[in-house]
């Protein structure tokens, strides 16, 4: 009689460690596109709290974030090791020299520079810390960053 019991709990332990692979699987891409569908709906929210953030991190030296063309496109990327869900919208930036500052009179500083913002998808919402990745659209930051990033298909 034991023999039976034995039998059917390693029948269940069996087809439980056979399916959870595939329920976590389903599972992550349930809240992949969630995530997404998120972004979307956010997005205006998520790209002035990032203009409000960048202009305060005082970088680059002697400049000032005066305003950000967003453009459309965006690409979704998961983190290799952690697996957090991040994106990288495509911005012209705009800078002003600081006055008195030694950025001040330089003929470059008016130039529009093209950079990726990015935002990370954490605890169930999206957030940003304001940081651009400059002279790269969102494409080109996913194959610059490959090792740490594989696209997500959106």
């Amino acid at each position: 009689m034991w023999l039976w019991w034995v039998g059917i709990v390693s029948l269940i332990v069996g087809v439980a460690l056979g399916v959870w692979p595939f329920w976590r699987l389903s599972r992550r891409r349930r809240e992949q596109q969630s995530a997404l569908q998120s972004f979307r709906y956010e997005r205006e929210q998520l790209e002035a709290k990032f203009l409000d953030l960048a202009r305060q991190t005082g970088k680059p030296a002697g400049l000032r974030w005066s305003d950000c063309d967003w453009l459309d496109a965006v690409t979704f990327a998961r983190d290799r090791k952690s697996g957090l869900l991040t994106a990288f919208v495509a911005l012209n930036v705009r800078f002003e020299a600081i006055e008195g500052g030694e950025m001040e009179g330089v003929a470059a500083v008016s130039t529009i520079r093209e950079a990726a913002a990015v935002f990370h998808y954490t605890q169930g919402r999206w957030m940003t810390g304001g940081r651009a990745l400059f002279n790269m659209d969102p494409h080109d930051a996913i194959q610059r960053l490959s090792g740490q990033y594989e696209a997500v298909l959106n």
